[in-house]
């Protein structure tokens, strides 16, 4: 970080200024830590003493460690006021605008990083390989320390991936499949290792289910993970119920985390009140230790000091934050992160897909006359009243449903940007687009479930085996 009195700290969002007052706290426990000479200590601290007076000119409230400020934006006359556009958390997606959130304001909010151009092109240039769609298409939109990670990659060094999934019902949907596709394409490109998290531990604490039902979807989940294709050499899934119990680093790390975030933090971070239950005050640092390396010594060999990359929709950003504060405290090295935009209901971007209700998206269980179905009946069109409106003033792709399934699924570049042109013309009716949609749909659910056809319950035990991986650390 810049230490430069003179930077313009007024152009900071708060989120920006809390994540300054943090490193700069760091910066000068470091100093006193190293002995530093007197003159550059007073420096820093005089540094952390201003952005900390920034921060509460710019909040209405004094910097507390861990506790990031809600999402807050200023008005003219200096005082701040609640943005009511967008709810993002880690369970809760609401936005009132058709086209879905607004992710540039969720960077800024956030103070996390876009992914440009530039980046992108650099991951081209150390993997060697074209960028995923989801990279080009801005579905992987946002990004904290990714150029930590090619640096690391181009100097030789390695890192390791880790992403997860909650297991809330026995079917996933296709929204699902989002970040283990992209994973998969990570792990293939850098050749690193890959640990999975299913958090069933933290579905019983949150929904009206036994502990044995929570295993239960963990396993079918992590079926269709296996699915997608990864491989077993190089990949370990663990259930949080099953791995606690048989890992001390792990448990550690828990411990370590659970010490330096207080009660009064996570309420902040997390919205938990006083009538929540324990499990869930205490579940954060849960999810935090798979960022560390430690948590996997039959993997890494005990090592402490290898960078995670996690590749996650950005509702699970806060668990992250949290973790990126603590790191530094413990002695770890800070995870990096790729976000990606939510995957939309089939009603349309500010409808939120449930499990419990099954019109709601694509399930990986679904039929081909199933699919059609549900496009054709609940997939929400972005075309006119009347054929002849529409042939007239075209379709809006920004809301169309299909056209966002398609910018997720439909791997073929000039087709894609050929339907929405077509589309937006009005030469393509929304009966037409919505069949293009099944066509692409039905074959890769047809496929995904084949291959899980052939995943056992003796290959989700090899891959749920704490074991050493195909990599020498």
């Amino acid at each position: 970080m810049a230490d430069s009195p003179n930077c313009d700290l007024k152009s900071l969002s708060p989120l920006q200024l809390f994540e300054r007052v943090t490193e700069q706290g760091e910066k000068v426990r470091a100093l006193k830590a190293g002995k530093a000479p007197k003159d550059e200590i007073d420096a820093a601290v005089r540094m952390l003493l201003s952005l900390k007076l920034s921060y509460k000119t710019a909040t209405g409230q004094d910097y507390q460690a861990g506790l990031p400020p809600k999402d807050l934006v200023l008005i003219n006359n200096g005082t701040a006021k609640e943005e009511d556009e967008d709810l993002v958390d880690p369970w809760n997606v609401q936005t009132s605008n058709a086209k879905g959130v607004d992710y540039d304001k969720l960077i800024v909010r956030f103070g996390s990083s876009k992914i440009d151009t530039d980046l992108i092109n650099r991951i081209e240039r150390a993997t060697g390989k074209r960028p995923h769609h989801f990279l080009r298409r801005g579905i992987f939109f946002s990004h904290r320390d990714m150029d930590q990670i090619l640096d690391a990659y181009e100097n030789k060094k390695s890192f390791y991936l880790y992403t997860g999934r909650g297991p809330s019902s026995q079917a996933m949907h296709v929204g699902h499949l989002i970040p283990f596709l992209f994973t998969k394409w990570l792990q293939e490109v850098f050749d690193v290792p890959l640990v999975i998290q299913l958090t069933d531990d933290e579905k019983y604490l949150w929904k009206d289910m036994t502990i044995e039902k929570a295993y239960e979807y963990a396993k079918e989940n992590a079926k269709d993970i296996i699915a997608c294709g990864f491989d077993v050499n190089k990949t370990f899934i663990f259930s949080d119920l099953d791995y606690l119990g048989t890992s001390s680093g792990f448990y550690k790390n828990i411990v370590r985390v659970q010490k330096h975030v207080t009660f009064n933090q996570v309420k902040g971070i997390f919205g938990f009140t006083d009538s929540d239950c324990i499990g869930k005050i205490s579940f954060p640092a849960i999810q935090a230790a798979p960022s560390f390396s430690s948590s996997f010594p039959q993997i890494f060999n005990g090592k402490e000091n290898i960078q995670c990359l996690i590749p996650c929709a950005i509702d699970q950003d806060p668990y992250f934050r949290m973790t990126r504060d603590v790191a530094p405290r413990i002695g770890q090295p800070k995870p990096a992160l790729l976000h990606s935009v939510f995957f939309p209901a089939l009603q349309g971007a500010q409808t939120k897909m449930s499990a419990s209700d099954p019109n709601s998206s694509i399930f990986l269980t679904d039929t081909p006359k199933q699919i059609k179905t549900k496009i054709n009946k609940h997939a929400f069109s972005g075309g006119r009243d009347t054929i002849e409106e529409h042939r007239k003033y075209g379709g809006n792709c920004d809301v169309d449903v299909s056209i966002m399934y398609l910018t997720f699924f439909l791997e073929d570049d000039a087709r894609l940007e050929q339907l929405k042109q077509a589309y937006t013309s009005g030469e393509l009716l929304t009966g037409e687009l919505k069949k293009v949609l099944i066509e692409t749909m039905q074959p890769l659910i047809a496929a995904h479930q084949e291959r899980r056809k052939q995943v056992t319950d003796e290959v989700v035990k090899q891959f749920m085996t704490p074991r050493k991986l195909a990599f020498e650390f």
